[in-house]
């Protein structure tokens, strides 16, 4: 009997760590399992998320990507600082209720780009969030932040060379700046000893980089070569894009008030080139 009960207890010890290896075979499937599907879970996400944005449902997209405001996956935050920021653009939405969704915009862009530095989107959209709460913080604040919009529009053009608004966006900064008023200049000079600076032409041959990548994929890139034509006193190319600005499809509101700018600047010269 002591025998067997030896030889019963040396088997039960044997097999314990055949055992132990056998439930960790099925706890790493059951996680490989539960981290597929969460990655799917995600795609889908995702998948819905463009499709709204694609059809102009900014609220319902809002509404949508809000209920993962805690997700760590840096395409689903950008997506919702996007969201959040397009959501604080539309009419209904009241001053306080924008400015409050401005700077929730900015936490789930800086989240973005924590997670991923290497997202051209999260690049972009970090800026184009910073670059909107500096309307809240005076115009020290734009100022100091505009070298660090300028840096991350540059990082988004670097990691991804195809993406248009990125390029456009770039383009917006050197134009925003070449026209800075004089007197923003002297502030800018009394505050920064190299104040941030730049020319129509710069901004100009963004406008026409993005135009090469993706033609007529936004009609204010077309309404701001028109303009910037005029700035430089080009009459004829002036006319040319803002023609097509004004005919371009109005798909959205901004689309809209583009082809009433582009017809009114139109009507405001004559073409004597």
């Amino acid at each position: 009997m002591g025998n067997l009960g030896t030889f019963k207890r040396s088997l039960l010890f044997s097999a314990l760590p055949y055992l132990g290896f056998e439930a960790y075979q099925v706890f790493s499937q059951a996680a490989v399992v539960h981290a597929t599907a969460k990655v799917f879970r995600v795609e889908e996400i995702l998948e819905q998320a463009d499709y709204l944005y694609e059809s102009g449902e900014t609220e319902k997209l809002y509404q949508l990507l809000t209920q993962y405001k805690e997700s760590e996956d840096a395409e689903l935050l950008w997506r919702l600082a996007r969201a959040s920021r397009d959501t604080a653009q539309l009419s209904g939405t009241s001053e306080e209720e924008k400015k409050l969704l401005v700077y929730e915009a900015l936490e789930y862009a800086k989240r973005a780009l924590e997670k991923n530095g290497s997202s051209f989107a999260a690049h972009k959209w970090y800026a184009i969030c910073i670059s909107d709460v500096g309307d809240y913080e005076g115009i020290k604040a734009k100022i100091a932040n505009a070298y660090i919009i300028k840096e991350h529009f540059e990082k988004a053009i670097e990691l991804n060379p195809k993406d248009a608004t990125s390029i456009h966006l770039m383009g917006i900064w050197c134009y925003t700046f070449a026209e800075m008023p004089w007197y923003q200049r002297r502030i800018a000079k009394m505050l920064f000893a190299a104040p941030p600076s730049s020319t129509y032409e710069e901004a100009l041959g963004y406008f026409h980089r993005a135009e090469q990548v993706d033609p007529n994929f936004y009609s204010k890139n077309l309404l701001l070569l028109g303009k910037t034509y005029l700035k430089l006193h080009n009459k004829k190319l002036a006319a040319f894009w803002l023609m097509k600005a004004k005919d371009y499809p109005a798909h959205t509101e901004e689309d809209k008030q583009i082809q009433t700018e582009a017809a009114q600047l139109l009507t405001g010269f004559t073409d004597k080139n």
